[in-house]
């Protein structure tokens, strides 16, 4: 029977693992830190060791995306010849040879044994005997359960089953098993919780987490970062990934050729065309920049945007970079999804150039004092501490390190 969980325990009874390994979504070397699963191992290693593992390779080899799959290639070798690195005192990344082979069975038991030897191997040199093992990327399914663990918990906040050039139903799989097994199953998106929960052996619904000092901090001491002193303003920015299945770049040049007495800002890796928005002389493309840079970008930005896409990947997210936001105290002009209803009196909603265009321009206007203290105070309480807390309550239920 699926147990639907909620936090019992007060902060100061709770007990933190002294290891945790987690499965990352991203690559340390060189995606986004701000990420969720990024943020709560910051946590926890405040409280024991942590052993991140890398992104596992899981999109299919396609070289027919050009020069993108070759930029791919390259980084996540680059990454691999790093081998173990000890970035803190508690904290270790490692990054695991892996193939993009999960849709060929015979090659994917391969890539399992592989993947497990080297976590072992990691793991013993670590001397992590039975850590809290965390799962971010589903293709850590299989070697995550032949682990000996003091508990398992999936981290189910995208739907990778939809992320571009992946096998959607090995993927599947993945998860299926991964809600079958895990400790517990935890959502950021009210909805898709709302839609599986009773798939899971044990569900709960935690919203993602800021870094609210971080940003309400760079906001009230800005330091402008160079690329943006000498541009004209107003400055209407985005800083996030520009990836085709989460960015809207046919919205975003639209607003921006109707906006052009304003300057658009796109800080972010693009994994897309960008010719849409380069065509456009007040746009700059100023490509990824470190974690700790960003809030000092957004800081410098007079309204920030969303303008994603509308399918189903979008529809079961929680972003992020929307509280980042909110903790500058910016006015937020945002593409509707479902998380967005409960920021509703903050985040400024659109769907379509002519009225995004709009809403961006009333939320020039959007400066009052009490205006920027009531987005802060909307995102105050959603440290990511206080987001670990409310996980290991909850695992705190049915678990014991």
């Amino acid at each position: 029977m699926p147990q639907v969980l909620e936090p019992m325990r007060a902060a100061s009874d709770l007990r933190w693992p002294e290891a945790v390994l987690c499965f990352g979504g991203e690559d340390w070397w060189y995606h986004n830190r701000g990420h969720c699963d990024i943020q709560f191992m910051r946590q926890f290693a405040a409280h024991g060791r942590v052993l991140y593992m890398n992104s596992i390779v899981m999109r299919k080899f396609n070289v027919g995306e050009g020069a993108m799959f070759w930029t791919r290639v390259r980084r996540k070798l680059k990454s691999i010849t790093r081998g173990l690195v000890r970035v803190s005192p508690t904290f270790n990344v490692y990054s695991p040879v892996t193939a993009p082979v999960h849709h060929l069975p015979g090659a994917r038991g391969l890539n399992r044994f592989a993947l497990t030897q080297q976590v072992r191997l990691t793991l013993w040199r670590l001397r992590m005997r039975r850590p809290l093992i965390w799962v971010n990327i589903p293709a850590g399914c299989d070697t995550a359960l032949t682990l000996p663990r003091s508990g398992l918990v999936y981290q189910r906040t995208d739907r990778y089953e939809d992320h571009p050039g992946v096998d959607v139903e090995q993927i599947l799989r993945y998860d299926r098993t991964l809600k079958e097994y895990a400790d517990l199953t935890f959502y950021s998106n009210r909805a898709l919780y709302e839609e599986e929960k009773e798939q899971c052996r044990r569900a709960a619904y935690v919203e993602h987490g800021v870094e609210y000092e971080r940003f309400v901090e760079a906001a009230d001491r800005p330091r402008t970062p160079g690329d943006l002193r000498d541009l004209p303003r107003p400055i209407v920015g985005f800083f996030g990934a520009l990836d085709e299945h989460k960015f809207n770049i046919t919205l975003a040049a639209a607003v921006a050729e109707r906006l052009s007495d304003l300057t658009f800002v796109f800080v972010g890796q693009p994994t897309i065309d960008t010719a849409p928005l380069e065509r456009l002389p007040n746009v700059h493309l100023l490509g990824q920049r470190p974690y700790e840079d960003i809030p000092h970008y957004g800081a410098a930005f007079d309204v920030c945007i969303l303008p994603f896409n509308q399918n189903r990947w979008i529809a079961a997210m929680n972003p992020i970079k929307l509280k980042e936001y909110l903790a500058l105290g910016k006015p937020v002009v945002a593409t509707p999804f479902g998380e967005l209803s409960a920021y509703a009196n903050v985040v400024r909603i659109a769907d379509g150039a002519e009225a995004f265009a709009a809403a961006v321009r009333a939320a020039l206007a959007d400066t009052a004092p009490d205006r920027i203290a009531a987005r802060r105070a909307r995102v105050a309480a959603h440290s990511w501490r206080s987001k670990a807390e409310d996980i290991l309550s909850i695992l705190g239920e049915v678990k014991s390190w």
